[in-house]
């Protein structure tokens, strides 16, 4: 058995590269970037009015002007007009291109309009209200960065620039395993000693998140029937994500079928508290990746945050943020296990923190829905004190 820190580490040096492919732009949402993005002009590309006013040359109030005749009235999206001359000025509307011949835009607000002309009441700054060609950004600047996750901010940006489509790394193709003669569907009645099937749909959902849509399998404890499957599966597939079959009872047959497949151990039981059975493994001629969980919900639910999330952030080249909250109450870890212990989160006074969740241990599923993640708390002689910071994992 290995500790939890050296457990993490060993999967963090598992990351993969899947590679590159072309989608939709807004089939990216959520994706991450595999090409950096340029400005392929100027933006703005053109001198453009921030506010509806007018817009006058300012050098016509330095002469002591300050009624103008109005000459016409631009909107956005009409081509550049000229100002005539200093005595003469355009009405504008935010977004339109400032006409040639003017420099400086004052609102409505500070003008009257009567009988086709304005006049200004109070002296303004000359440049007032004027979004300058190039200001935000020149042709050729880097606006988006490779790896950058795309959100709607970043879908905005691409369409400025015209990338209909985009370049982003492909996510791994992943199937999601579930064992047990004691798993019916969803839809069906289970009898006395059944219980429905839960961790795969709780992991599809949480994958789907991610945007992984991942196949789903369940196995009955049949060696044969898990031999037959996951063989074809490891050929198919990036990753693999099992729940269940990994601890010592006679029907746990996956770490025994694993090595009949050539799948090398990394490790296999963590001193952690959900998930000790966690069993980690490669198969090399495939290169896929198992990730096989202890069966119990709040195990498998938690070693997917700890473990699969920060491996896949670190495999698509994301930054994976270290979260830490607040201990509202002190907590006893006296047990020579890593504990992930169940909390929920709150704001006050502008600082994180969390309330530990009492629970009926790792087969205690109604308990997740009461929670917003898990603070990891390490070994330690003596209890963590109300107010310390602690590592938290939100799920």
């Amino acid at each position: 058995m290995i500790s939890f820190d050296e457990a993490f580490e060993k999967v963090m040096q598992h990351t993969q590269d899947w590679g590159i492919q072309t989608v939709d732009l807004l089939e990216s949402t959520g994706r991450v970037l595999a090409e950096p993005v340029l400005a392929d002009r100027d933006f703005p590309p053109f001198d453009r009015s921030s506010k509806d006013g007018i817009a006058i040359h300012f050098s016509a109030i330095e002469k002591g002007k300050s009624t103008f005749q109005v000459e016409g009235v631009l909107s956005a999206g009409m081509p550049q007009q000229t100002l005539s001359s200093a005595d003469y000025c355009f009405e504008i509307m935010t977004g339109a291109v400032v006409p040639q011949n003017a420099d400086t835009v004052i609102m409505y607000e500070q003008v009257t309009l009567e009988n086709g002309s304005a006049t200004i009441k109070s002296i303004p700054k000359k440049g007032l209200n004027i979004h300058k060609k190039g200001s935000d950004a020149i042709t050729g600047k880097v606006l988006l960065q490779t790896d950058s996750l795309i959100t709607a901010a970043e879908i905005g940006i691409l369409a400025t620039v015209g990338k209909s489509s985009v370049f982003v790394k492909k996510l791994p193709k992943v199937c999601v395993i579930s064992t047990g003669n004691e798993l019916v569907n969803v839809s069906e009645i289970p009898l006395p000693h059944q219980i429905r099937k839960s961790n795969t749909l709780s992991l599809y959902a949480a994958l789907s998140k991610e945007n992984i849509v991942p196949e789903l399998l369940h196995l009955t404890d049949d060696k044969k029937v898990i031999q037959e499957n996951i063989a074809r599966v490891l050929q198919e597939n990036d990753v693999i994500l099992l729940s269940g079959g990994v601890s010592k009872g006679k029907f746990d047959f996956i770490p025994e079928v694993m090595e009949s497949l050539g799948v090398e151990k990394v490790f296999h039981r963590v001193a952690q508290r959900p998930g000790k059975p966690f069993w980690f493994g490669m198969q090399k001629d495939y290169n896929t990746l198992v990730f096989s969980f202890p069966g119990n919900p709040v195990s498998t639910f938690a070693n997917y945050h700890v473990y699969f999330v920060p491996w896949l952030y670190q495999s698509l080249g994301l930054h994976y943020p270290k979260k830490e909250v607040i201990l509202d109450q002190p907590i006893l870890n006296d047990l020579p296990l890593t504990r992930f212990v169940q909390v929920k989160t709150y704001a006050e006074k502008g600082k994180l923190f969390a309330k530990p969740i009492k629970d009926g241990g790792s087969g205690d599923l109604a308990s997740l829905s009461k929670s917003d993640g898990f603070i990891c708390l390490r070994p330690r002689n003596g209890e963590y004190p109300k107010g310390e910071l602690v590592s938290y994992i939100p799920a």
